[in-house]
């Protein structure tokens, strides 16, 4: 079962089966690999390894594969998903979280097969099942895109 977190601890391993049980996502558009910390309601720090394996790198593009950014900006919302479904325990299998809103996305430099994207996401605000994030993906200690999510729970 899940641990509780404080946050004075919130250092966690969270491996890709475990955020499989938050997120619906499956192969090949689960952009998140693993969680090292998380604080409920706050905020959650997750990994993206890059491949060459990816498959859009077939055709983004062939002689310079380059992650596109509107993936890095998923990865971004998967990890705001994660944020907030483990904030509240577990997701029940007729909701989910929907990628509702982006504001003042901007993109640093390119994210290029071997680097690990590190996703940032703080939680601003949740009100009526909508959530507000400032998210940001780094490589190497260097911002490579930042921007503000919304998503928004829903039942299917």
């Amino acid at each position: 079962m899940t641990e509780a977190v404080s946050a004075e601890n919130c250092a966690v391993s969270i491996d890709v089966r475990e955020i499989m049980r938050y997120l619906p996502h499956r192969y090949p558009f689960l952009l998140v690999d693993r969680v090292t910390e998380f604080e409920a309601n706050t905020r959650i720090k997750a990994l993206k390894n890059v491949t060459i394996n990816e498959p859009f790198f077939m055709g983004h593009f062939e002689q310079y594969p380059v992650m596109p950014g509107v993936l890095i900006i998923e990865a971004l919302a998967q990890a705001a998903g994660i944020l907030s479904i483990r904030s509240v325990g577990e997701r029940p299998e007729n909701e989910l979280y929907f990628f509702v809103g982006i504001d003042s996305a901007r993109f640093k430099r390119q994210v290029v097969p071997g680097d690990q994207l590190v996703l940032e996401v703080e939680q601003l605000s949740m009100k009526r099942g909508i959530a507000k994030y400032n998210a940001r993906a780094l490589v190497d200690g260097q911002v490579v895109c930042e921007a503000q999510i919304m998503c928004a729970k829903r039942e299917v």
